[in-house]
């Protein structure tokens, strides 16, 4: 899964993976499901999973309202939430136990033009029903976020689809931001060439548990490594994105880093070496420029603290 363009996560001239068209006059947008949906007008009601509500939010598009994941309680995670809450984006509590009265209820008179979910798969949107989105008479688009495109392609991804919605112009909402990730992977690849440390990434599951990520598994860890990040692998065994062990084993690959996942649903790290660091990680860090130009600078900075 390597990125054949190092041009900075915000873009890839080399992705062609669909986009906007025509629908008689009305609006339509290729998604990562190869469907195509179309609607009279441009949506200016979007209905959508939290993950992709914050990036489009970063990228000048405020949804109507979010929804979550089955990992999901009824509280919007601050962790996924990105600037949802700062703005006053309703979140409507996990996606599959929504009805359309009560999408419709909570979103108001207005309705919802378009529902925005995330794919794993290539196949499925994954948050929500579909059958919740054809009641609502809205059209559904997916757009991927495993690792079946590089990082830079997920990101440009969600740009078009946020200029599809906006009219986005030089200038926008956004504008820049791919100079910031440039910038921020420029200093990322720098620290990670002087410090060398180890890093692990991994999602906690109380004291006798861990999930371990396997790096090329996730895109953003797929770009660290890229980056020269010297990512753990953990090793042989079940699981496609992690490999679900032990403490003492996560212990015994001698991470100097600790990347844990500091999502809600998650817990924090139960051992850690002593002396290695911690840093936080977003398994589902919204697909936009700004956002990832942020973890990286945070990553940067966990690299180059100094040893205790």
């Amino acid at each position: 899964m390597s990125d054949a363009t190092d041009t900075g996560t915000g873009t890839d001239a080399n992705t062609d993976t669909g986009g906007t068209g025509s629908a008689g006059g009305g609006w339509a947008f290729t998604d990562d499901r190869g469907a195509a949906p179309t609607a009279a007008g441009s949506p200016e009601r979007v209905l959508a999973y939290v993950r992709a509500g914050a990036a489009l939010l970063d990228l000048g598009v405020r949804p109507v309202a979010v929804y979550g994941s089955g990992h999901d309680g009824e509280l919007l995670d601050p962790v996924k939430a990105g600037g949802l809450a700062a703005a006053g984006v309703p979140y409507l509590g996990p996606g599959r136990t929504l009805t359309a009265a009560r999408v419709r209820e909570l979103c108001g008179p207005g309705g919802v033009d378009l529902v925005v979910d995330v794919t794993y798969d290539g196949k499925a949107p994954y948050a929500l029903d579909e059958a919740l989105a054809e009641e609502l008479g809205a059209p559904l688009v997916a757009l991927s976020v495993g690792n079946e495109l590089p990082l830079p392609a997920i990101v440009a991804r969600f740009t078009e689809l946020a200029g599809a919605l906006s009219g986005a112009l030089p200038g926008g909402p956004g504008a820049g931001a791919g100079g910031r990730v440039a910038d921020a992977e420029a200093a990322l690849r720098a620290a990670a060439g002087r410090t060398g440390l180890r890093v692990l990434a991994l999602s906690g599951a109380g004291p006798e548990q861990v999930h371990l990520a396997r790096p090329q598994a996730w895109p953003e860890l797929a770009r660290l490594a890229e980056l020269g990040v010297r990512l753990l692998d953990p090793g042989p065994g079940p699981g496609a994105n992690w490999l679900t062990t032990d403490w003492e084993y996560a212990l015994g690959l001698a991470p100097d880093l600790v990347l844990f996942d500091s999502r809600a649903n998650a817990v924090p790290p139960h051992r850690v070496p002593p002396g290695a660091r911690l840093a936080s990680w977003n398994p589902e860090t919204p697909p936009s420029p700004a956002a990832f130009a942020r973890f990286f600078r945070d990553l940067t900075a966990a690299l180059e603290e100094p040893a205790s």
